[in-house]
């Protein structure tokens, strides 16, 4: 494929004026370019409103303003992961797929979540579904995911409370009448073993199915740590007449495995991390973590005749959710003879109800080219938090002492719920109006200005003592930016947004007497950023942000119970990012960040001021690169190096930085049939990929390599 080739696809591709279409003989996609040029599908997705995708370039996503907004028109740094990338690493998880996004670290999450740090905040609430929140605390699958986007930096506006350092939205794929019938066989070191189809076609003109399920059984480099997991995902697609659509989806999903919370520390580093990247610390056979959701989703779609575009969704999601840890819950002693382990589960239930309505209207007042945004939401969320900790036959106590050169305990352990820990029925309402206008000057001068307000309401019943805690929260949430395009493919931003955390936190189970009168945290951040179409395939951005959190909570000395909301901390940053072709025959995906994020005012005894937050390194680089060689042959190179975390921001573990090499080989057998290797690590170093406090550290998988079969039939 000559670079003519796929610069003139991409222009047409992303500028709207390329259709694709079923051949009528076929049913197969058929671009219409005017003049017939050859192109490989395999690069071209079309993803309907979400916007256009070719490669590893993303051009377009209404995510980020609820409108279909070309990204360098959008004032915010956003990262899309498209299917492409996904598929060429081999990655299957959401702590995967985002190590080459600037800016997000991936957290260890207890060893039961995804989990992740954005810009120096770490949240394992700030996942979104289609723009629907996902936030229960649970692995997800890509099985069924089109693409991922990374919106950085508070994003209350559009999603309401938390994403004060950004939130992490996944596409999912959807029933678009494309003929697809796929089937990916996957297997691996430690019994690797994955199968995931996507079946789908049109039923009739006007109705259209799909099919995404995956079954995987494997084990891991951690000893004793295995995975089971599987998900069924069937979509709908009805076109009720030339201007409603109707979409309905719905989710079964299970994943099982041993609860893994890495080693412990010593001596201000992690315990002897190059002889134990396999040692688990604790009782693998009785730790685990399980969950069983099931999701519906109708979305709508319709086109009035006054020009007012409305998009609704309406979600249900159910998970049962458990955990159980027998872990590492102190530090190896001097003597290097002695390593406490402690014990506890958690239930976490959780049911969840939402639905967003969006209006959309274009319209002009002058020379002035308005796209009006207005909308609510409704949700429900109700679910226990309960907790019980574990106490140790042989010594009656919530310790075990065990040996760290043999640190695998089979001691019987009984669980209890006591005092300190959870055992809450919790209910949240909420209500949410939001307003916002993108007006077009001319072609050089954007700006987009908006307001979301919240009536978040929220009680949690304690069960022992049948006392009901509540806070009412009113939310402001504005944001403001402007975009000025010197060029057509540049594009200078400047923006400005505030996002609010309730004081109940994140996952938002219990409330104490003490929460209750906490007034939430608040976020505010100012950035200021470049976008530039090199070439329609190709975008390099760049970004420099200040990002304060304030109002975090510190124990107040004189009163148990009660807090202090002077806790404060600083991040601030520089973020490059290159997505797209390079070249006809080389794509990359990646970039470089510089974060400094800083403990502004003490949030604890021992988080004091000038402590740099936890798990956030200075510097990250990281780069996949794709290169095709022949039309049957690839090979990929992938590249990170990060340097020196903190287990936590009591900055009394420090977690050396690394480089880590990654590869992939992509060989198409015939137009039916690919077959493709990943080999994470290449060069096997021992390095900490990431932690959960100072004495729950994971090291970072030794050498691993995938093999993939693609049948497309």
């Amino acid at each position: 494929m000559g670079h003519t080739t796929y610069t003139a696809l991409a222009t047409a591709l992303l500028t709207g004026t390329i259709l694709v279409a079923a051949e009528p003989a076929t049913g197969q996609p058929a671009p219409i370019l005017g003049a017939q040029q050859a192109v490989d599908l395999d690069q071209l997705s079309v993803e309907g409103a979400q916007g256009p995708t070719i490669g590893y370039l993303t051009k377009q996503t209404r995510t980020a303003t609820k409108t279909n907004t070309p990204l360098i028109d959008t004032p915010q740094s956003v990262t899309v992961v498209t299917q492409q990338q996904i598929r060429d690493q081999g990655f299957q998880s959401i702590n995967e797929a985002i190590r080459y996004v600037p800016g997000v670290i991936p957290h260890q999450g207890e060893g039961s979540r995804d989990d992740v740090v954005i810009r120096g905040q770490r949240s394992n609430a700030d996942f979104f579904v289609n723009g629907v929140r996902d936030d229960v605390q649970y692995f997800r699958d890509l099985y069924n995911t089109q693409r991922i986007e990374v919106l950085k930096g508070p994003n209350a506006m559009i999603f309401g409370r938390g994403g004060g350092g950004g939130i992490i939205n996944r596409i999912l794929k959807e029933a678009d009448g494309i003929p697809t019938r796929e089937l990916a066989l996957q297997g691996g070191q430690y019994w690797n073993k994955r199968l995931a189809v996507d079946v789908g076609d049109k039923v009739s003109d006007s109705v259209a199915f799909r099919l995404n399920g995956v079954f995987e059984d494997t084990g891991t480099y951690r000893d004793f740590v295995d995975i089971c997991r599987y998900g069924v995902n069937p979509t709908m697609t009805f076109l009720i007449g030339p201007a409603t659509t109707l979409k309905l989806s719905y989710e079964y999903f299970h994943d099982e495995r041993t609860a893994d919370r890495g080693i412990p520390s010593q001596f201000g580093r992690p315990y002897r991390y190059r002889e134990n990247t396999s040692t688990y610390f604790g009782n693998p056979f009785d730790s685990y973590s399980r969950v069983d959701a099931n999701i519906a989703t109708a979305i709508l779609d319709h086109a009035f005749d006054s020009g007012v575009q409305l998009h609704s969704t309406l979600r249900f999601a159910d998970y049962q959710k458990f955990y159980q840890n027998i872990f590492p819950g102190g530090s190896v002693n001097n003597a290097g003879d002695r390593v406490n382990i402690g014990a506890y589960n958690n239930e976490t239930n959780r049911t969840n109800y939402f639905n967003q309505n969006d209006f959309t209207y274009k319209f002009d007042t002058g020379p002035l080219k308005h796209t009006l945004l207005g909308g609510f939401e409704l949700g429900y969320q109700t679910g226990i938090a309960f907790r019980q900790d574990g106490f140790f036959s042989t010594t009656g106590t919530q310790t075990l002492v065990v040996n760290p050169l043999n640190p695998v305990s089979r001691v019987p352990v009984t669980f209890r719920n006591i005092a300190s820990g959870a055992s809450s029925q919790y209910d949240l309402g909420l209500a949410a109006v939001y307003v916002q206008d993108q007006v077009e000057v001319d072609e050089h001068l954007q700006f987009i200005g908006g307001v979301r307000y919240d009536h978040f309401d929220f009680s949690a019943r304690d069960r022992r003592s049948n006392v009901t805690q509540s806070r009412v929260d009113n939310l402001v949430s504005p944001r403001a930016g402007v975009v000025v395009k010197p060029l057509a493919n540049l594009a200078f931003y400047g923006s400005y947004s505030v996002s609010y955390l309730p004081s109940s936190g994140d996952q938002f189970g219990t409330l104490s007497q003490g929460l209750a009168i906490a007034q939430p945290e608040k976020f505010v951040n100012q950035e200021v950023g470049v976008k530039y179409d090199v070439t329609p395939a190709l975008q390099l951005t760049g970004v420099l942000y200040n990002l304060d959190r304030t109002n975090q909570r510190l124990a107040d000395p004189n009163n148990a119970g009660f807090f202090i909301l002077s806790g404060a901390t600083n991040a601030k940053g520089a973020e490059i990012g290159i997505n797209g072709y390079v070249t006809d025959w080389w794509q990359a995906a990646g970039g470089y960040s510089f974060t400094d994020a800083r403990i502004t005012s003490n949030t604890s005894t021992t988080i004091v001021a000038g402590n740099t937050v936890g798990l956030v390194p200075f510097n990250t680089i990281t780069l996949w690169n794709k290169f095709d060689v022949t039309r049957e042959f690839s090979f990929g190179i992938g590249y990170i190096n990060q340097t020196h975390t903190y287990a936590s921001s009591d900055n009394t573990v420090r977690q050396p930085g690394f480089s880590r090499f990654d590869l992939g080989l992509f060989y198409r057998v015939n137009d039916f049939v690919r077959a493709q290797v990943n080999i994470e690590n290449l060069f096997d170093r021992k390095y900490i990929a990431t932690a959960d406090g100072n004495n729950n550290i994971t090291p970072g998988a030794p050498r691993l390599i995938r093999f993939q079969i693609v049948a497309n039939f």
